[in-house]
C-alpha cells in the first residue's frame, strides 16, 4: 500500500488546525459579553509620568422615563495618573447627548484637561423616544491615557408612554366656511402626578384666530376607558366661521407637567368649501391642488383656471391676485358671467409660466411644499381664496 505523500499530510493537518482554531475564536466572540466603559489596551504602561483615568461608574440604570421626556446622570472620571489627562467628547447615539463639561473648572464643550489627583463630572442627557419599550444608548469619551484610549458611558431602562391622544388627529372633510364647528380630543396620560397644563395654542398663526381652545380634567370614570392612566383631560376645539376655503392644516399644541414637561402635538386636517369653488383640467379636486407638473423653463406652459361663485353673495365676489409663489407663475383674471339662470357666477383664470422663468420647485412634498396663488375675493365670508400649486420649473 502506498502511503500518503508527508507534504499533503502536513497541508491537510495545518487546514484542520486553523479551521478549529478560528470556529473556537468565531464561538468567544459570539458568546462573550460586552462590557461599557472596557476599551483598554493591553501592554505595559509607559515607564515616565503618564495619565491614568479611573471611572467608578460607567453604566446607570434610569428606570423608566416617559416618552418626549428627558432625563440626565452625571458620572465621574479621576485622574490617578501622573501627568494631565485630557478629554474630548467621542461619538454618541442618537437620542443620547453629552453635555458639557465643567467650564467653571476650565472645561469647555468638548474638552476638559484633569491635573492629577483630580476629577471632573460629565453630565450625560437622554430623551425617550419611539412608542415605548427598553433603552440602551451610550456615549464615548476619548482620553489620551495609553492604556484606556475610550471611555464608554452607558444608559439604559424603560421608555414608558406619557401620553395618548384620542383621536391622534382630528379630521374635518366637509367643513364649510360659513358655519361653525366643534372638535374634541381626550388625552390620557400615564406619569406620577397628574398633569398640570401650562399652554394651549393652534401653531399656525395664519389662521389661529379661527380656533378657540378650552381644557378640562377627565373625571375617575372617564380615567377608566385606558388602562393605567393616572390623569388626561378633554381638549375641547371650537372652530369659527371664515376660514380660507381650500385645503385646512393646523396643529394643536398642548405643553403641561407631570412633573416633567410633555408638549403633545395634534394635527387638524381637512378642507373648507363655501359659496367658492374651483374647477379646470388641472385642478386635482382629490387633494384639492392645482397640478402643473414639471414645466420646462424654455418652452413655460398656460392653464386655465375657475372660479364659482353662488349664494346671495355671488355678486360681490371679485378676485384681485394678492400673492403667488413660486414668481414665475403669472395669473390674469377675467371678466365673471352668470352660468345657465344666473344662480352662479363664474370667473375664468389664465395661469401662465413664461419661458424663461426661473428654476424653482414646489411639487407638493415635503422637501418641496406647495407653491401657491392666494387670491382677495370680496366675499364676506370668505375674503381669502388660497390655491395650492404643485409645480416645478426646470432649466
Amino acid at each position: 500500500m502506498r502511503l500518503p505523500n508527508a507534504w499533503v499530510v502536513t497541508g491537510v493537518a495545518a487546514a484542520l488546525g486553523s479551521a478549529v482554531g478560528g470556529g473556537i475564536a468565531t464561538l468567544e466572540a459570539a458568546t462573550r459579553p460586552w462590557r461599557a466603559g472596557d476599551f483598554a489596551v493591553a501592554g505595559r504602561r509607559p515607564s515616565g509620568p503618564a495619565p491614568q483615568a479611573d471611572v467608578p461608574e460607567t453604566q446607570f440604570a434610569f428606570g423608566t422615563v416617559g416618552v418626549g421626556a428627558k432625563g440626565s446622570h452625571e458620572f465621574v472620571i479621576r485622574n490617578i495618573g501622573s501627568a494631565p489627562l485630557k478629554l474630548t467628547k467621542g461619538a454618541s447615539s442618537c437620542t443620547c447627548t453629552v453635555g458639557d463639561f465643567e467650564e467653571s473648572e476650565g472645561g469647555s464643550k468638548d474638552a476638559k484637561v484633569v491635573q492629577p489627583g483630580g476629577s471632573t463630572r460629565l453630565n450625560v442627557e437622554w430623551r425617550g423616544k419611539g412608542d415605548g419599550g427598553p433603552f440602551r444608548q451610550q456615549a464615548s469619551v476619548l482620553t489620551n491615557d495609553p492604556s484606556r484610549p475610550q471611555i464608554a458611558f452607558v444608559v439604559e431602562g424603560t421608555v414608558v408612554p406619557t401620553y395618548k391622544a384620542v383621536p391622534m388627529s382630528i379630521t374635518l372633510p366637509k367643513l364649510s366656511a360659513s358655519s361653525s364647528q366643534q372638535a374634541t380630543v381626550t388625552v390620557f396620560t400615564f406619569g406620577k402626578e397628574k398633569p398640570t397644563i401650562e399652554a394651549l395654542s393652534a401653531t399656525d398663526e395664519k389662521t389661529a384666530q379661527f380656533y378657540s381652545l378650552a381644557s378640562t380634567d377627565l373625571t375617575p370614570a372617564e380615567l377608566t376607558a385606558a388602562a393605567g392612566a393616572t390623569g388626561g383631560f378633554l381638549i375641547t376645539a371650537d372652530i369659527r366661521p371664515g376660514l380660507p376655503i381650500g385645503t385646512l392644516r393646523q396643529t394643536i399644541r398642548v405643553v403641561f407637567r407631570m412633573p416633567e414637561e410633555v408638549i403633545a402635538e395634534i394635527p387638524v386636517e381637512g378642507s373648507v368649501s363655501g359659496d367658492l369653488a374651483l374647477a379646470g383640467k388641472a385642478w386635482d379636486s382629490s387633494r384639492e391642488v392645482l397640478l402643473l407638473g414639471t414645466v420646462s423653463s424654455r418652452t413655460g406652459a398656460e392653464t386655465s383656471l375657475f372660479v364659482t361663485a353662488k349664494g346671495p353673495h355671488r355678486e360681490d365676489v371679485k378676485l384681485v391676485v394678492r400673492e403667488i409663489a413660486p414668481d414665475g407663475v403669472k395669473v390674469v383674471v377675467g371678466e365673471g358671467k352668470p352660468v345657465g339662470s344666473g344662480n352662479v357666477i363664474r370667473i375664468p383664470l389664465t395661469i401662465t409660466i413664461p419661458p424663461g422663468s426661473a428654476p424653482a420647485n414646489h411639487l407638493c412634498s415635503e422637501q418641496a411644499p406647495a407653491g401657491k396663488i392666494v387670491l382677495d375675493t370680496g366675499h364676506p365670508e370668505s375674503p381669502t381664496l388660497t390655491i395650492p400649486v404643485c409645480l416645478a420649473i426646470v432649466p
